[in-house]
């Protein structure tokens, strides 16, 4: 019955969507007219009306109709591409049509016609099927993490069916449960029906209830079951002739089932030879290679050698994984490969001329890279953790809580100890119990999901994610913990006995955290419709019954572990999920709501696919959780910080007609990135970085008399050779004045930077401002006829603050600036040195105009189409770098001419921990132009203290 209930729900959804679309002015749906259209609808068919929740039906499409999604934009190269994609070719297409239309239950009209936009342009840059000849097109897609990038393939595979594309592969993590869980989806959205071992009655599914027509119906060679991958007796007895249905293949990244996949190949589906190697072809089946987690396994790792022309090593050996696929692909005349992930950055290190004899060209995504924009209603890591301002982080979601009890000050003892090993067995005060942070975190999801029940959400799945160690053994002994304390919390309540502590426990936490939490969060999302809050008693009441429903379950690679949520009817799925790795890549956890998160990896990829929490999270955001240790908390705001950068930098070549292989060079360049697996970035001791376009500052900061005496006499060492400088600076933008308290020099010498640099002593845990490394790369640069002009600005506090005034010379006084930060031996670390506005000190009119232009052009692709987009009234820092270096139409550029920005740091507001008398802390921004000169340095990595700072490669 709940599932007739269910059914009712999305039929009567869609049917009031298609009426509102109709509408003239979609601006002006509001509740009373979806009340009206569902009368309408109720009129026309009684049944749906049996157990209608008519406010969720509201409520659902007030989300839809307020949603909005950004443009995507791409990089690509033409070469040898013929374009084919048009409306005349899509006229009869049936395995989208049925799709979209079974999206369109769930789905706003604005998600799925941005998914139909979007995938056309995909499949448009690949090959058209019938294209004669050979040819050969590798592309990357990148989106966010938990974003629907599986929404994405299915219906770009749909389309390449209807294309004539007739062989499909899909590559599908490392482990049996992320496989399942594909070709289920798979099974919905693109075959119609479930695939099982044993074909007996065809059990349609998903779009197959909407077209169930068997001339269509596509064929499988995988199913849903744990040992459902490609396997050895399907291998003997499968064969593929030239037939109209195309074939469907999920598979793992594993080398066994690759091989013999590959065989398979070579020995059944071949149908010619390469003239000149002998090679077994297919020529008469075009294949579509869809590889999910691109970056994960499928990268070639090993060292490959190329000589002094670029020319690759034709006996290099690539790793088993990458020579599989690139086999796979070589074996087919007329192939297609296009990589998803979220974290692109392993496939960017790809030397785009990487081939072999055997194997052909290496993966790199020569053809395009298309970088998918976020719907409105994704919760991606800028919402969570905000950006980086000099008042600190701003715009976050209040949903992180630090832990800090689960192992000793030293991080060697304790429940979960940072490097603990498999024989590790977590206690707590000397017991085997929990942290108290982990209890805290069980609290907060039984909160959440007694909160989801009273809103009407109690059929929806609700997950925990508690990810504390790798070793399997050691996540068994956390489940019986959590296994252990939930059984006491769920008797204790049902039975009525002992439940008066556990009652006031969880009171106390809902009307001092977490409540206020719900109602702070709420506030932030003002476009959306508030959820319903329900008070203490009510919660109380069903408090019971929704612990009754919890489970407790280990992660551990099984297909049962992605079935359970497919399989779980009427009543969703409550579930809190122990794992390690298996959870760290692109399994699902439906209805997430609170993350208790320890690991310690520091790799920019691995953490950024660790964010479970990321994603969609309607009607329930106010409930989410994240549970991590301060540690990780300040990585993931520097990845954050970095990856809206370097999406900023994406916009900007797209927005300049670059290719991949721009893109490529930009990011293998990029300081902040040497934050990836090295073994990725095939160098195992150094990286080759370049600062053109972009701005360092200082953040660390040394705290010792020595090194502060010494930074302050560099500074006043390059003041007092400078001249006259102008005072108090100020601009008129735009029709806006713009002032600073401080100084400005123009003209100053190479030199005189140079021998700043020189004296000035940048933090050892300042890895990516480095003086000497900035020093030599200013010089590499002079060589080129760049940097050779420098502005210097010495910028302080505004007056409107309370500020201390130091001294730095005669007639140079300057109002010292307060940053909060954290201290540690020997260090003291801040967020942000310096303001945005900062680096526009001294440029002109024009070029600040071109850069607002530009950044106003950037962000309407990110806005969309909403109406109420902010426009932003003042030039990003990356337009501005580009525009100072690289000029605009009618504007040249002043590659020659950087920025250094000084500043003084108040050594006794700021909470350093300084001696009464100590100097000021001295701190630096460079704001270096945009180049096309290509120059780099090098950075050495020693290995040791890699395998410290950002742990092993995964």
């Amino acid at each position: 019955m709940a599932e007739n209930h269910e059914g009712n729900f999305s039929k009567v959804v869609k049917v009031v969507q298609e009426l509102l679309l109709d509408e003239d002015d979609r601006s002006g749906v509001t509740p009373s007219l979806i009340e009206e259209k569902i009368d309408l609808v109720l009129a026309m068919n009684r049944k749906w009306a049996d157990a209608l929740d008519r406010e969720a039906v509201v409520d659902e499409l007030i989300r839809r109709f307020s949603m909005w999604i950004g443009e995507d934009t791409t990089l690509k190269s033409d070469t040898d591409h013929v374009a084919w994609l048009n409306a005349e070719r899509k006229k009869d297409w049936r395995y989208w049509q049925r799709y979209r239309e079974w999206l369109e239950r769930k789905l706003a009209y604005t998600a799925v016609d941005a998914l139909d936009h979007t995938t056309d342009r995909i499949l448009g840059l690949l090959e058209d099927p019938a294209r004669e000849g050979p040819w050969s097109r590798r592309g990357l897609v990148v989106g966010h993490v938990q974003s629907g990038k599986t929404s994405n393939y299915t219906a770009l595979i749909g389309k390449a069916a209807d294309a004539g594309y007739k062989i499909v592969i899909v590559l599908a993590g490392m482990h049996n449960n992320l496989r399942s869980q594909t070709q289920m989806r798979l099974d919905e959205g693109f075959l119609g029906y479930e695939t099982k071992p044993v074909p007996d009655d065809i059990k349609t599914i998903g779009v197959g209830e909407i077209d169930a027509d068997p001339a269509i119906r596509p064929n499988y060679a995988t199913n849903r079951s744990d040992k459902g991958d490609f396997n050895a007796a399907t291998a003997r007895t499968l064969g593929i002739s030239p037939e109209q249905r195309p074939w469907l293949f999920v598979v793992k990244k594993n080398k066994s089932v690759l091989e013999r996949l590959y065989r398979w190949i070579r020995n059944h589906v071949a149908n010619s030879h390469d003239a000149e190697t002998g090679r077994k072809l297919v020529t008469h089946l075009p294949l579509l290679l869809v590889d999910d987690e691109a970056d994960h396994a499928s990268v070639d790792t090993g060292e490959q050698f190329f000589d002094e022309n670029g020319k690759p090593d034709e006996d290099h050996q690539p790793t088993a994984i990458n020579s599989l696929i690139r086999k796979i692909l070589h074996s087919f005349s007329r192939s297609a490969y296009v990589g998803y992930t979220a974290t692109p950055f392993a496939n960017i290190f790809i030397h785009e001329r990487g081939a072999t004899e055997e194997e052909g060209p290496d993966l790199f995504p020569a053809a395009f890279i298309v970088n998918l924009a976020a719907p409105s209603n994704y919760i991606g890591p800028v919402k969570v953790f905000g950006r980086q301002m000099p008042e600190g982080r701003v715009g976050g979601l209040p949903l992180i809580r630090i832990v800090d009890d689960q192992c000793s000050p030293d991080g060697a003892r304790g429940w979960m100890p940072v490097s603990h090993k498999s024989t590790h067995v977590p206690s707590h005060e000397g017991a085997a119990n929990m942290p108290l942070s982990l209890v805290e975190a069980i609290d907060a999801f039984l909160l959440a999901c007694a909160v989801r029940h009273l809103r009407g959400q109690g059929r929806e799945h609700s997950s925990m994610l508690v990810h504390v160690t790798r070793f399997n053994i050691v996540q068994k002994h956390v489940h019986e913990q959590v296994a252990t304390h939930l059984a006491g919390i769920r008797q204790r309540l049902k039975r009525r006995i002992g439940h008066e502590a556990v009652l006031e426990r969880l009171r106390l936490y809902w009307e001092l955290d977490f409540a206020p939490t719900m109602e702070q969060v709420i506030d932030a999302q003002s476009d959306e419709k508030p959820p319903v809050q329900p008070g203490w008693v009510d919660v109380e009441r069903v408090l019971a019954d929704v612990t009754a429903d919890i489970e407790v379950r280990m992660i551990n690679g099984t297909a049962k572990d992605a079935l359970d949520y497919a399989d779980q009817s009427g009543a969703g799925l409550k579930v809190i999920a122990i794992g390690g790795d298996k959870l760290a890549r692109g399994l699902t956890l439906e209805g997430l709501c609170v993350s208790y998160f320890l690991r310690a990896s520091k790799m920019y990829d691995t953490l950024m696919q660790m964010g479970r929490w990321f994603g969609y999270r309607p009607g329930y955001l106010d409930l989410c959780r994240l549970y991590t240790t301060s540690e990780l908390e300040s990585w993931f705001e520097h990845i954050t910080d970095a990856a809206e950068e370097l999406r900023e930098e994406f916009e900007l070549m797209a927005n300049s007609g670059g290719t991949p292989r721009d893109y490529g060079l930009r990011v293998q360049s990029h300081s902040v990135l040497m934050v990836t697996s090295r073994l990725k970035m095939r160098s195992a001791k150094n990286l080759m970085l370049s600062f053109s376009g972009q701005l360092l500052e200082t953040v660390t900061f040394h705290t010792s008399d020595r090194h502060l005496q010494a930074n302050l006499q560099a500074a006043k060492s390059l003041l007092a050779g400078l001249g006259a400088p102008e005072v108090d600076p100020e601009r008129v933008w735009n029709g806006t004045k713009t002032k600073w308290r401080g100084y400005l020099w123009r003209g100053a010498r190479a030199a005189d930077v140079l021998d700043f640099l020189g004296g000035y002593a940048t933090h050892p845990d300042a890895h990516k401002v480095n003086a000497p490394l900035i020093a030599e790369f200013v010089r590499v640069m002079m060589a080129a006829g760049e940097l050779t002009d420098w502005s210097v600005a010495l910028i302080g506090a505004p007056e409107s603050q309370d500020r201390n005034v130091h001294e730095l010379g005669q007639g140079v006084p300057l109002g010292m600036l307060v940053r909060k930060g954290q201290t540690a031996p020997g260090s003291y670390s801040i967020g942000r040195l310096m303001s945005p506005r900062d680096e526009s000190i001294d440029v002109s009119e024009e070029v600040w105009t071109a850069a607002l232009a530009l950044t106003r052009e950037m962000r309407a692709r990110d806005a969309g189409d909403k109406p109420d987009a902010p426009v932003p009234d003042v030039p990003s820092g990356v337009a501005l770098r580009r525009i100072r270096g690289l000029g605009a139409p009618g504007l040249a550029g002043d590659p020659q001419r950087g920025l250094l920005l000084l500043y003084l740091i108040d050594p006794q507001k700021s909470e350093a921990g300084l001696p009464p008398g100590a100097p000021p802390l001295v701190g630096f921004g460079i704001s270096f132009p945009g180049s096309t000169a290509g120059r780099k340095v090098e950075y050495k990595v020693n290995n040791v203290l890699w395998e410290q700072e950002y742990g092993g490669a995964d």
